[in-house]
């Protein structure tokens, strides 16, 4: 049939060698087109049925074989050009074209792999986010960035070895040059190491509230990755940090307290001391009465001490929510009832005030002016 194709094409270009080469080139171009064509109308078929199903795997396959496939008949197709050219030109760099399509093979079948470990771990996450099931997606994550990098691993040993390079040899210097490597990336390996003691001891996981009380680090974890944590602050500002620092630094995990505090210091003014012990009182039997406060965490209401210018009460409780929201409501309907309880006794919060007094001092008797005397006038001698 290529005989044939050959005297077909030399009729029509008259025999010309240029020209037949170039329209052996179209042909493979026109075939390469018309092949991508139909491979995404069956792709986009099996694509169609697989949506159909309840498992994530088949649907993950035919996304990730989408892009790698097209760039496989791409390369076929290009190396089948090369040794057409190879055929009429002689030349040493066409001479390793076969190895050039085997590498090439080799790379689009470690990419639809990768695609494919991608696309699986999507759609088990939007498969669980569906049932509403408890996703962990660090952990998710975490199996689906190490199997990348296998395969990153074993797509490198498979080309080398595809272009006669020793798989033993390379292993062997990879030995002997681990150590400068080690040296040479020591920031680099500090990170992977950080990250895999966060996969491990889980100090908190994708969607997390942290803060640090050692760094100025505070917000949401958004992504947690082999070199690098990604946060997202309050001010919805992108945070980027490098997974050692977290071997160095202590970590709060807001988002798994099991309850808030409320923890208020509330004054009323000296002249209504003799009100302090109802308003404790009332204030004590308001907080074991609330539906929202957590009884079994203790109520703590207590006048602690003589302020400057108040009478310090002490008021400690832990809500049953951990919402900030709803936390805030409860937190302020608590200080509108100690307001209303502390005004039914006719007594009032204190604010800072100072007391002047003026007292008139009364002058030392040393320092009271006489009065002048009067001159004596001489008294006429006796003749």
């Amino acid at each position: 049939m290529m005989e044939q194709l050959d005297q077909w094409l030399d009729l029509i270009t008259g025999g010309n060698e240029i020209s037949n080469t170039a329209a052996h080139i179209l042909l493979v171009v026109l075939a390469i087109l018309l092949l991508n064509l139909i491979l995404r109308k069956v792709l986009a078929r099996f694509g169609r049925a697989a949506s159909q199903t309840d498992m994530p795997w088949d649907s993950a396959l035919i996304s990730a074989a989408r892009r790698p496939l097209s760039a496989l008949v791409w390369i076929i197709g290009i190396s089948f050009v090369g040794q057409i050219v190879a055929t009429r030109y002689h030349s040493a760099i066409l001479d390793h074209i076969p190895q050039v399509r085997i590498v090439g093979i080799i790379i689009c079948v470690g990419w639809m792999l990768m695609r494919f470990i991608h696309f699986a771990k999507e759609a088990i996450l939007a498969r669980k986010a569906k049932k509403t099931d408890t996703v962990d997606r660090t952990t998710i994550d975490a199996i689906s960035q190490l199997l990348r990098i296998v395969v990153c691993i074993m797509t490198a040993l498979f080309a080398l070895q595809s272009m006669g390079v020793s798989v033993e040899g390379a292993l062997a210097f990879g030995g002997i040059g681990g150590l400068a490597i080690g040296l040479a990336a020591r920031e680099m390996l500090a990170n992977f190491f950080g990250s895999l003691m966060l996969y491990l001891d889980r100090p908190f996981a994708i969607g997390d509230w942290i803060r640090s009380p050692d760094k100025s680090i505070e917000g949401t974890v958004e992504e947690i990755g082999w070199r690098q944590t990604r946060i997202r602050t309050f001010d919805m500002r992108p945070l980027y940090v490098p997974n050692s620092v977290f071997t160095s630094i202590s970590v709060e995990n807001a988002s798994r307290m099991t309850n808030r505090r409320i923890n208020v210091t509330i004054g009323v003014r000296y002249d209504d001391f003799s009100a302090v012990k109802g308003i404790v009182d009332d204030v004590r039997a308001m907080l074991q009465a609330e539906p929202g406060i957590d009884q079994a965490k203790g109520v703590i209401v207590n006048f602690v001490q003589f302020n400057e210018f108040s009478l310090d009460i002490l008021v400690t409780v832990f809500t049953r929510t951990t919402q900030k929201a709803k936390f805030y409501e409860i937190q302020q309907d608590v200080l509108l009832k100690i307001g209303e309880i502390i005004a039914s006794h006719g007594a009032e919060i204190a604010f800072p005030t100072r007391v002047t007094y003026n007292q008139t001092l009364p002058t030392p008797a040393a320092a009271q002016p006489t009065a002048p005397q009067q001159p004596v006038a001489p008294q006429p001698s006796a003749a």
